[in-house]
């Protein structure tokens, strides 16, 4: 499952504090102390804990996406990240929206507005090196999810394009698999695929049948659930858009599994397609670097750009298939100049199963596509392309002598009334 547009600090930048709480170590890499960005006017915005649910949209496309990692210098492989609320105000200002200055994108949330998911990514495994696949927007990272590739589209495909899918190789394998819709209608990345939905329109289910499948211990081998893009609760940034409202919807979701014969075997993922726009202060992995970060050198000191001891190794992030982005804007505001060899932001990730590792934090780098390596290594089945055949081992997520969770947790309800008020009172 992977909801929309949210970032790793967003969400995730203070769960060290929830940790605390429940005498765990401040093993994930949250937000650091005196961390900033720059707006147009040359002040700078500290991050700040939003007193809403609902923020007006933001953009996490191909050029913005490089903007956030080097705003002078955008075609560069070295990072500054400075160009996160310069570029929260571009999309501001494009789309009539309020927020000129651009600081939405510096808001974070924390328990108080999420505690399901707070309490799912403490329980349970989650990894503070979980990242984008490509660098751009909803339509291409979500292709790298089924697919490992965009086939060379920076965009949203204006044609269908011709690639195997992780559900080709189900097929090859004899592997049962299904898609849950939670629209009224079908929307999904898979129609860029061509001969994907006239070919399998028997395979994509109403989330309805998901209930009845998990409840009866019937759900596939393999089942991927499209978000709720028409009805809102996909958490995507937009009016009225409440992040509780899809919050909620997902512990549903995860409590129906845990309250059926499914869960015994079963693993549950969550993850986010891309950042929306929405500031972290480590930068995306690019291919033969280390990953550079914003640390804070000492107490008092402001953050700079620097190195975690554990990211000092040079970064795989192949290029999926050798096809280079066909579809950048060429009249202004033209899109940089680059290549599929480089990650988007960090996203929020949880691993939810009777076997993960209970309170674990990943620190391995990774991207989406290691999801689908999951499920090759788990059926047998090959890489769809160098991408995915790149991915880490998910193993380290899990305990499979002694499962920790084969009685789940309660999991706490998740409100869904905190203000909305897409104006950032």
């Amino acid at each position: 499952m992977a909801q929309e547009n949210r970032s790793f600090d967003h969400y995730f930048g203070h769960l060290n504090a929830y940790r605390a709480l429940q005498g765990l170590g401040a093993d994930v890499d949250g937000t650091p102390a005196a961390v900033s960005n720059p707006a147009d006017d040359g002040s700078q915005i500290a991050p700040f804990h939003l007193q809403t649910v609902c923020i007006e949209n933001t953009s996490a496309a191909w050029a913005t996406s490089h903007i956030n990692f080097n705003r002078f210098s955008l075609s560069s492989n070295t990072p500054t990240m400075d160009g996160f609320v310069v570029e929260g105000a571009a999309a501001a200002k494009g789309q009539g929206s309020s927020d000129v200055i651009g600081k939405r994108v510096m808001g974070f949330y924390t328990q108080d507005e999420l505690p399901s998911y707070y309490f799912l990514a403490t329980q349970f495994a989650t990894s503070d090196r979980w990242f984008a696949p490509a660098p751009t927007e909803t339509q291409p990272n979500r292709m790298y999810l089924v697919a490992a590739t965009s086939v060379g589209h920076a965009h949203a495909p204006t044609n269908t394009v011709s690639a195997p899918t992780i559900f080709d190789l189900l097929d090859q394998k004899g592997v049962s698999w299904k898609i849950y819709y939670v629209d009224p209608t079908i929307d999904s990345e898979l129609s860029f695929f061509t001969g994907f939905m006239s070919k399998h329109r028997d395979k994509f289910f109403p989330i309805s049948q998901y209930m009845v499948d998990v409840a009866n211990g019937n759900l596939p081998s393999v089942a991927f659930i499209d978000p709720g893009f028409q009805v809102g609760s996909d958490e995507h940034p937009g009016t009225g858009n409440n992040i509780q409202r899809g919050s909620s919807f997902i512990v549903s979701l995860v409590k129906a599994l845990m309250q059926s014969p499914s869960w015994k075997d079963s693993t549950f993922i969550l993850t986010f397609d891309e950042h929306g726009g929405m500031f972290d202060h480590v930068a995306s992995r690019v291919n033969g670097q280390p990953i550079f970060a914003m640390t804070q050198p000492s107490t008092g000191q402001p953050a700079t750009l620097g190195m975690y001891s554990g990211d000092a190794v040079s970064q795989v992030v192949p290029s999926p298939d050798g096809i280079p982005p066909q579809d950048l804007f060429t009249s202004p505001p033209a899109d940089p100049a680059g290549d599929f060899d480089r990650n988007g932001f960090r996203l929020p990730f949880i691993v939810i199963s009777p076997f993960s590792k209970a309170h674990y934090v990943s620190h391995t780098p990774a991207d989406n596509t290691s999801i689908l390596k999951f499920i090759e290594d788990r059926f047998g089945l090959p890489s769809l392309n160098k991408r995915d055949a790149a991915g880490i081992n998910f193993a380290e997520f899990f305990e499979t002598n002694n499962p920790a969770w084969l009685t789940p947790p309660t999991v706490p309800d998740q409100p869904t009334n905190a203000p909305c008020t897409d104006t950032l009172p």
